[in-house]
């Protein structure tokens, strides 16, 4: 009998810099997922990736005086290592400068303009660089972003439409026949009430100002806009063929399962991605999981708030499952979760080391100590051993049912609680009172094969969650052949032969020592940037620069347009220091400026150099030099 198929795509990482732990949360939720599909048996696919075009990279690039490919490999490549470090178990990871995905996206442009569903116009409107996404005037929120609440630019530029208004009745029917199509349902009300509804505008779908995309193949002065592109990897990556020839993969795992993204893209993937499909003629993903975010305790995360934290960091101070347990036990299901240290400590302390740590560790000790690390099948059960069962079997129905519906938190939830279950059967049972007592021998030889039980099972649901701790439990109960299907059985092993020693997975933290060690870590992990030649560096022309004028940027106030003169003559440097630095404070200051930077445009100011800082946390400091302007740094 084969299995039933599931296919989870999540959305593809932008490399545009290196991801903080909200944007890792969600490949962390797709891994839980897949793994708990795989433990009930399903022919599992797991894709992931990385978005690779656009002009917020082009210009990264240029500013890093590097190829904007060699810009997207490098992040691609670390994007991809923090995946294996957090063991995110995924089958393929999708690049979209893949050459299969380039040609297939080709292809799919060309089939859309061939059957008319594409027409070149003319684009007028405000242009959001770092969301890549266009909007209208009344689409704009105090003149911001409606997504991001960053600057937005004004822009006009020729570009091809896609049709979208074509498709608006069909869209509608769709999420009335599918009232599950996304969830939670908030988003789905959003999506109508607020884009739907009111009428869909046709979607500009190339762009002419930039060049690193895929070409247009019948218009070079065009590049392919991300959402034929970036979204088009979920189909590309199985072998999807315009002209109907799918590979055997495409023809097995399509449609989707389950797409997961963030809320914050929701829109995207709800309207112009099933409209897409449906121009396509192929089904429809079966469901859209628009997951909350992960905000730190003063807000939502970014780099421009400077409350980032990366997940290496948090792997440095507390380690991959614990970090992996925390985000997916801290965010629920339809609202946001929140990061802080004290809360990560306390979470630890709580849970992994008092209720669970604990409860393995002395259970085997016990087992050892008692019984020579050896307990059998107990012949009967007292009342108590049978509540605890019922107990178990509860548990066990709630953690399907709420991995089911992808309410991963609620799951993990219900495996705290059994093993809390199980903590309170050690107090009510006493195992060290009946050790004490040869006529309870066998009493003492079932409670502790309970206990064992108990861990087995709960540590088997934990194997989605945690898994290469929950492995290293059931390896010390020398269970190395896991069958899901067994937790249901009441005392499920003939025996149980522990290890002579278990060691410490789960150690609780002194919360001021750990503190003071986050504190006073002046060299966090940093995997972003990789080491470079000597010779690289000697490329770098670093000089003195005293700073003649200084203003806020018209259309940035975070910032700042400077002349500086850097002894050469007098360039023009656009830098982000304005939130703590006042133009008036730069005014005559001796900087420290690298001179020989290829000129690139912030936000439509020309820069031509940059002006170095020193930071350590959210202390920010000027590098300035008493020698006059023009001096050499060596």
């Amino acid at each position: 009998m084969s299995k039933e198929k599931f296919y989870l795509a999540t959305a593809i990482a932008y490399t545009s810099g290196k991801p903080h732990i909200g944007n890792v949360y969600e490949t962390i939720l797709a891994d839980a997922i897949v793994r708990y599909k795989r433990l009930r048996g399903f022919d599992v696919l797991f894709q992931t990736g990385t978005d690779e075009h656009g002009q917020k990279i082009e210009e990264n690039a240029i500013a890093e005086n590097i190829s904007p490919k060699q810009f997207v490999d490098n992040h691609a490549a670390a994007i991809r290592k923090i995946y294996d470090d957090f063991n995110i178990s995924y089958d393929k990871f999708v690049r979209t400068t893949d050459e299969n995905h380039v040609k297939t996206v080709q292809d799919i442009f060309q089939k859309l303009l061939d059957q008319g569903d594409i027409y070149k116009g003319e684009y007028e409107g405000w242009y959001c660089v770092p969301d890549e996404s266009f909007y209208t005037d009344a689409q704009l929120v105090d003149g911001k972003c409606p997504d991001c609440g960053r600057d937005v630019i004004k822009t006009k530029e020729e570009t091809y439409f896609f049709k979208l208004s074509k498709y608006q009745a069909d869209l509608e029917k769709y999420y009335a026949d599918y009232p599950d199509f996304i969830v939670p349902a908030s988003r789905k009300n959003e999506m109508l009430n607020n884009f739907i509804k009111p009428g869909l505008l046709d979607l500009s779908v190339s762009r002419s100002s930039f060049k690193w995309g895929i070409d247009v193949p019948f218009d070079k002065n065009h590049v392919i806009y991300v959402w034929i592109d970036a979204l088009s990897n979920y189909i590309t990556g199985l072998g999807y063929s315009a002209d109907g020839n799918h590979s055997e993969e495409f023809k097995k795992y399509w449609p989707a399962d389950l797409i997961l993204i963030g809320k914050d893209i929701v829109r995207f993937h709800t309207i112009y991605w099933p409209i897409l499909l449906m121009a396509l003629d192929i089904p429809q993903t079966k469901q859209m999981f628009g997951h909350p975010w992960l905000l730190m305790g003063d807000g939502k995360m970014s780099k421009s708030r400077g409350n980032t934290v990366y997940p290496d960091q948090l792997a440095k101070y507390f380690g991959v499952d614990p970090v992996r347990f925390y985000v997916l036990k801290e965010i629920p299901f339809a609202h946001d979760g929140v990061l802080t240290y004290d809360l990560m400590i306390d979470q630890i302390n709580t849970n992994l080391a008092n209720v669970y740590g604990n409860l393995v560790n002395r259970t085997i000790s016990m087992t050892n100590q008692y019984k020579a690390g050896k307990v059998t099948k107990p012949a009967s059960m007292t009342d108590l051993d049978k509540e605890l069962y019922a107990f178990a079997d509860q548990v066990i129905s709630k953690y399907e049912a709420k991995f089911d519906e992808y309410k991963v938190s609620e799951a993990i939830s219900q495996v705290i609680e059994l093993l809390r279950r199980a903590n309170k059967y050690i107090d009510e049972t006493t195992p060290w009172a009946l050790a004490k007592d040869e006529e309870q021998s066998d009493r003492l030889n079932a409670v502790l094969y309970n206990l064992l039980d108990i861990i087995s099972k709960a540590t088997i649901m934990l194997l989605p969650i945690i898994p290469e701790s929950a492995e290293y439990y059931l390896s010390a109960l020398n269970i190395t052949d896991v069958d899901y299907d067994q937790i249901k059985v009441v005392q499920m092993q003939a025996e149980y032969q522990v290890v002579d020693d278990v060691k410490i997975v789960f150690a609780r933290l002194d919360h001021v020592k750990k503190m003071e060690e986050i504190e006073a870590d002046t060299n966090p992990v940093i995997t972003e940037k990789e080491l470079i030649e000597f010779e690289d560096f000697t490329n770098v022309e670093m000089v003195v620069g005293t700073v003649l004028e200084s203003k806020v940027h018209p259309d940035a106030d975070r910032l700042l347009i400077s002349q500086v003169d850097v002894g050469t003559g007098v360039v023009q440097i656009v830098s982000g220091i304005a939130s703590w630095c006042k133009p008036e404070d730069l005014v005559s200051k001796n900087v420290i400026v690298v001179r020989n930077l290829k000129p690139i445009k912030l936000r439509g100011v020309i820069s031509e150099g940059m002006i170095l800082v020193s930071k350590n946390k959210k202390e920010i400091e000027l590098l300035s030099s008493s020698l006059p302007a023009g001096s050499l740094i060596e």
